[in-house]
């Protein structure tokens, strides 16, 4: 039976320890949360990540834009956080609505590097696969940062393994890539065009999937003792489920479970240490910011 890589109970330990971080640090640091519109998943997080910024001592404001609010405005919005001393981190909270989703990438360039808590500008793309001679200084993406905080912190190491990555998107699939590279792990990134991802999957020691796909990855190719780590979150029509629907990750959970070594769920698992990670970088801002007034 696989080990449950608890995401949950792992971004709380992760909360105590930036809680007395912040308490030795003299100041708060402070992040500021930005919602486009209406959409009730964005609300969703947007409350989760605020909850979590108010448990660790993080200041934290939301700001809000209507449905229509035009591009100028929301980078005017960003672009004063920028200048803004006081505030240490920004995240525009994806995805933004239609009218502006052509201009996405724009406007996560204009966020400043040294505040991109989310760790989504070019600026620290680049960086990833390169060794930072102090890990303090680098604002890493949050989701693969968690899923590899979450396999540190079971001792799991990646290093020498043959890893698969399911899925090449830019917020999760290719970051996390060039994360694993670093972390000398010798990596196979699979995608849409990938031929026999499953004899692929099998290979593997170690299997990161983030497709937004139910279950696509079947439990019987889960190579006997590998690690699973699910970045998927979907919802699927259940009738006999209380609220009509069920949560299921981008892998069979319980094949896949009594195959691996190790597995995260779906939920509970990469979620919470997505979180985890945003308030460490968020942190990490503002010491940077406190050394350079010193």
């Amino acid at each position: 039976m696989a080990t449950l890589l608890d995401g949950k109970a792992c971004s709380q330990a992760i909360e105590a320890e930036l809680s007395a971080e912040i308490s030795a640090l003299g100041i708060a640091p402070k992040l500021v949360l930005v919602l486009v519109g209406s959409n009730a998943d964005s609300k969703t997080y947007i409350r989760l990540k605020r909850n979590a910024c108010v448990r660790v001592g993080i200041a934290v404001e939301v700001r809000e834009l209507p449905d229509d609010a035009s591009f100028q405005e929301l980078l005017d919005l960003v672009r004063a956080q920028n200048a803004d001393a006081s505030v240490h981190g920004v995240l525009v909270q994806l995805p933004l609505p239609p009218a502006l989703q052509p201009r996405e990438q724009e406007l996560l360039h204009a966020i400043a590097p040294h505040k991109d808590v989310d760790g989504l500008h070019p600026a620290h793309f680049y960086e990833l696969p390169r060794a930072a001679p102090d890990v303090s200084l680098r604002l890493e993406p949050c989701t693969p940062a968690g899923c590899l905080e979450l396999l540190r912190r079971h001792d799991i190491d990646v290093a020498g393994k043959d890893v698969v990555v399911v899925g090449r998107g830019q917020l999760v699939g290719l970051p996390l890539t060039l994360l694993l590279l670093q972390r000398d792990a010798t990596v196979t990134t699979c995608h849409s065009k990938t031929q026999d991802l499953a004899d692929k999957v099998r290979r593997a020691d170690v299997v990161f999937v983030g497709t937004g796909q139910p279950e696509l990855i079947r439990g019987d190719w889960i190579k006997p003792g590998a690690v699973v780590v699910d970045v998927g979150i979907n919802y699927v029509d259940d009738a006999s489920a209380k609220k009509g629907y069920r949560v299921v990750g981008d892998v069979e959970f319980e094949a896949a479970k009594a195959r691996a070594s190790a597995i995260t769920p779906v939920p509970g698992g990469i979620g919470p240490m997505t979180i985890a990670m945003l308030l460490t970088n968020t942190v990490r801002s503002a010491k940077a910011a406190q050394r350079q007034c010193q």
